[in-house]
């Protein structure tokens, strides 16, 4: 870690905007307060960042990251295959896992995030509950851990946590993950024998508890949809929490008049669906050889209907996903790539769309905005997801966080001779 951080930022100075400005950039109090011409605004040496024409974003934020599961790959060594293998090797671990294991592999996976740019996480972390068999004290393993994970990091990253209930999961164990302070409800009614009972479940302990909710929904190619069950059951709950459902893969097989239907469903929930690019990509389709399909919601659809669209990671070297960086501008180019959006599209929906479903403040450069702010060395949006400039400076409610600094040398090459040069 380095000592000089995090450092108290008045003014970043001489920034490039992605609409070409080049501006100087005033905080207080970790807000943005002003933005004027570049090199024309001042503050205290020790309080500026001078970026020297670096490309400045907003922070990017990750709706769906699973920390108690990331990192783990190695150790578990699982046969590369589809959701249910991965699922099997998961649990089977999962028996193993300390709260002191689980918070080292959280910890480093989050603080990862965050020198790539990422400044607030929504967890998912499992209610441990195996097929009903464990204790309490046994199925709050993985949320005390990332409770205290949390504790550690505030101030650095802002991380939010929900309840992962399977549907051997107990109400009581759900109710005890909720009382260590876990923020919503959540859960995979989908891979429940009876999957409507199970949404009615789930949302039957968030509207006693009071908070809100994150479903995983409907990952897989066929079978039942629930989202459209959820989105009805809380179409008139109370506003002041979120609503959202991850994956959605379903959403991308239905004929077009049953997607339309469960848009205006979405719609009049205001429910937020999460895009999840690398493990889908990965974990959907291995039963089609030919003619694969990409395992993703159909996203210009949900985006040109006007449904509070984001996208995330999920999960990083685990048995769900082997690979995985941990940086935003590879779900962005994912999104170009496999989802068709356009960079700008793509970028929107791993900051503006991600904090939205978070029901996090707007960050950016934008008077009034959070000061959540990633610089990095590229000449415009686009070059910067291509490229993914590993150099970045990260800031964080007003306070540099992390700084990466890359140094590199090439060969030149040996370039021929003029024409009719003597050699």
């Amino acid at each position: 870690m380095d000592r000089e951080l995090p450092r108290t930022i008045a003014l970043v100075r001489d920034a490039l905007l992605p609409d070409g400005r080049r501006v100087d950039v005033a905080i207080a109090a970790g807000t943005v307060t002003g933005i004027a011409p570049a090199r024309t605004l001042t503050a205290a040496d020790d309080t500026v960042l001078d970026l020297d024409g670096q490309l400045l974003l907003t922070a990017p934020a990750d709706p769906h990251a699973h920390l108690d599961k990331a990192l783990s790959f190695d150790r578990i060594q699982p046969p590369l295959g589809d959701l249910g293998s991965a699922i099997g090797a998961w649990r089977d671990h999962a028996a193993t896992m300390t709260v002191e294991d689980v918070a080292d592999r959280a910890r480093t996976q989050a603080l990862a995030m965050l020198a790539a740019g990422t400044t607030a996480v929504r967890s998912h972390v499992d209610v441990l509950s195996g097929h009903g068999e464990a204790t309490v004290e046994e199925a709050t393993r993985g949320a005390r851990a990332l409770v205290q994970v949390r504790r550690e990091l505030a101030g650095l990253v802002d991380v939010e946590l929900v309840a992962l209930a399977g549907p051997h999961a107990p109400d009581d164990h759900v109710e005890a993950v909720l009382d260590l302070g876990v923020d919503l409800v959540g859960g995979a009614p989908h891979l429940a024998d009876d999957p409507d009972a199970d949404v009615d479940r789930l949302l039957a302990i968030a509207r006693r508890r009071g908070t809100g909710v994150d479903l995983h929904a409907d990952e897989n190619l066929d079978g039942p949809l629930t989202i459209d069950r959820y989105a009805r059951t809380v179409r008139d709950w109370p506003r002041d929490r979120q609503y959202s459902a991850g994956h959605c893969v379903r959403l991308g097989t239905l004929d077009p008049e049953h997607l339309d239907r469960v848009v205006a469903d979405l719609l009049a929930a205001d429910l937020g669906l999460i895009t999840l690019p690398i493990t889908n990509l990965y974990l959907q389709g291995w039963q089609h050889p030919v003619s694969t399909p990409r395992g993703l919601a159909p996203l210009r659809t949900l985006i040109d209907a006007g449904v509070r669209v984001a996208a995330g990671a999920d999960n990083v070297r685990d048995p769900f996903n082997p690979v995985g960086r941990s940086d935003a501008f590879e779900t962005a180019s994912l999104l170009v790539s496999a989802g068709h959006l356009t960079p700008d599209e793509a970028w929107s929906l791993v900051t503006d769309g991600a904090r939205s479903v978070m029901g996090l403040p707007r960050a950016g450069v934008a008077v009034g905005a959070r000061a959540d702010l990633l610089a990095v060395d590229a000449t415009s949006l686009v070059d910067a997801v291509a490229n993914a400039p590993a150099g970045r400076s990260v800031i964080a409610h007003g306070r540099l966080v992390a700084v990466t600094e890359v140094r590199r040398s090439v060969a030149a090459p040996t370039l021929p001779a003029p024409a009719g040069a003597v050699a």
